[in-house]
């Protein structure tokens, strides 16, 4: 079903959801790329997929439905097969006797209302939505799977059986057999498959004495997922070496490898780390899900005012921008969000990475091999004769490597980096500690960001007000008047409004959300080095004194950024707490 070009123009103007001016635009990128006319309204943020899709309702004359934020009943859902539902973009969401209210993106694949039709005996209502909602749907078979986990790999456990003598170990072909073997090769699917389905960061393989413990990283949040007969153990580690390409009989030495595998919604590539431990070896694996498109500064969690000083930074053409923060606190996906921004045709962007997490069309990355020796220095040494406008460095973990990003920013490149600091005034002083020359930092930084991620409250939560006792508590942490500019500055609360008057919320646990949180933000501080942070940078100053400085110059510090996130309801005080206390 499609509505025509002309017609979508006429109702667009008419209903005021587009301007004439982006219309038009929109139209010839259409043309020249051969899309249709809203979805590159879409594309473009001028319009939402909701409104195109309520107005093409509209226009066709058939009723449009949302289910993104629907949970639908199993038995309903199970009416039509997922194979059917997943080809043909159609779920059954709602029964009524002898009706069947069905949504899907072709209201008019009359074809496939009629195999249902006739497969149910049921008279079927079509209704247009919209893709979001066709994923989140389809995305409720899967959570099906959870409740079979545990029998299935039960089924699969008591079909294995290792024949061999106590205390005599596999030798390699016997451990690649058995790698294959196909209960081990279902129990290893099956993990990974949950653990993308669980929107897993890592997934921890453990072996104890009489047992292997599978632990999922969600939000943060380290959680048992299952626990496995021993027996397994080897069999498991064998398969993800093989999958990894790894060496299957070396189990002296740790090893690093990765894989990807596709399902139907994305590619999620695997980077493995395999360690010898005393009752064999630990498996961790990091899910790296390669969509890096769609990442914004807005969507990260930065304030209108971040925004604006790290857009001050990227129209530079020369410099050093700094992210910093501990493991797994988002620093590289802020950095791939930067580069895509400055991803245009005019520049050569190459980056040096350990390991390369997202891979970016038009972009030159290198992956370091430092048994062959291809360090972060030897690296970033040729990069510079590759002719760069742009350079990212995955990690600045040496003087050798500091000097050259150095020497790079005041040879005419832009350069991007990470650095393992609490604070944004903290990468400054850590950098003086690598005997960098402070005249030459003073002449390279641009920004620094400091940042934390914190789970995400989700839809249902329940609000309160900070007794007396709370806010003398939350007084030790920061300046509470301070603090209320801030809230009334991002028009949290009114101008006139005191702190009695300032909304925090709890998490509202439910059968989605068990804890009441659901995916996660960033929390920034952005320090700007100004002619006056340079001046006390030159004097060797404590990065306390340019932290002072810089929030005297207007800096929000992740804890205040986070406490606003609160005020807003995105997440709560007690997790802003947790993530920046040192």
């Amino acid at each position: 079903m499609r509505v025509e070009p002309q017609q979508l123009k006429l109702f667009l103007l008419d209903s005021g959801l587009a301007t004439s001016k982006d219309i038009e635009n929109a139209g010839k990128k259409a043309e020249k790329e051969k899309k249709d006319l809203g979805e590159v309204l879409v594309s473009e943020g001028k319009l939402s997929q909701d409104d195109l899709s309520r107005l093409q309702a509209y226009i066709l004359g058939i009723p449009f439905v949302s289910l993104e934020k629907e949970k639908i009943d199993l038995s309903i859902l199970s009416l039509i097969p997922e194979p059917i539902a997943r080809s043909h973009n159609i779920v059954a969401y709602k029964k009524r006797e002898n009706e069947l209210e069905v949504a899907m993106l072709d209201p008019q694949d009359l074809e496939t209302i009629d195999f249902i039709k006739k497969k149910l005996n049921l008279k079927v209502l079509s209704r247009l939505t919209d893709p979001n909602s066709i994923k989140s749907v389809l995305s409720q078979y899967q959570k099906t799977l959870q409740a079979e986990f545990g029998d299935i790999v039960k089924q699969e456990v008591e079909s294995f059986k290792i024949v061999r003598e106590e205390g005599t170990g596999l030798e390699n072909e016997d451990l690649k057999k058995l790698a294959e073997d196909l209960p081990i090769v279902r129990i290893v699917d099956t993990l990974l498959r949950h653990a993308i389905l669980q929107r897993a960061s890592d997934i921890h393989i453990e072996p104890m004495e009489k047992e292997v413990v599978v632990r999922y990283r969600i939000d943060g949040i380290l959680h048992d997922a299952m626990v496995l007969p021993v027996k397994v153990a080897s069999g498991i580690i064998a398969r993800i070496k093989i999958l990894s390409n790894l060496k299957v009989d070396e189990k002296r030495l740790p090893q690093d490898g990765r894989f990807k595998i596709e399902t139907p919604d994305e590619k999620v590539s695997f980077r493995v780390s395999t360690l010898p431990v005393y009752n064999g070896e630990k498996a961790v694996l990091r899910l790296l899900p390669e969509n890096s498109k769609g990442f914004t500064l807005e969507g990260l969690g930065f304030t209108a005012e971040q925004i604006e000083t790290v857009h001050y930074a990227v129209k530079r053409p020369v410099g050093m921008i700094l992210a910093t923060g501990p493991t797994g606190s988002g620093k590289t996906t802020t950095l791939y969000t930067v580069l895509d921004i400055l991803n245009t045709p005019e520049v050569n962007i190459s980056t040096i990475e350990d390991p390369i997490e997202y891979q970016m069309p038009r972009i030159n990355q290198t992956q370091v091999k430092p048994d062959i020796g291809l360090t972060f220095a030897n690296g970033l040494r040729t990069l510079v004769r590759q002719d760069p406008d742009i350079i990212m460095v995955g990690e600045i973990r040496d003087n050798e490597t500091a000097a050259l990003g150095i020497n790079a920013a005041l040879t005419g490149h832009l350069v991007l980096s990470t650095l393992h600091t609490n604070s944004a005034a903290g990468a400054i002083p850590r950098l003086l500690d690598m005997k960098v020359e402070p005249f030459l930092l003073a002449s390279t930084l641009a920004i620094i960001i400091a940042q934390r991620l914190v789970r995400r409250l989700c839809d249902s939560k329940e609000k309160y007000y900070l007794s007396k006792d709370q806010l003398k508590n939350l007084g030790k942490e920061v300046d509470l008047d301070r603090m209320l500019q801030f809230l009334k500055a991002e028009k949290v609360i009114a101008p006139s409004a005191g702190w009695d008057e300032v909304p925090f919320y709890n998490p509202k646990p439910s059968k989605e959300s068990p804890d009441g949180y659901k995916s996660r933000v960033g929390i920034h501080e952005v320090l700007k080095v100004t002619e006056t942070i340079k001046s006390l940078l030159m004097s060797n100053i404590s990065s306390d004194a340019i932290e002072k400085q810089a929030k005297e110059e207007g800096m929000m510090t992740m804890l205040e950024d986070g406490i606003v996130k609160s005020a807003q309801g995105i997440t709560t005080i007690e997790e802003i707490l947790r993530v920046t206390r040192e």
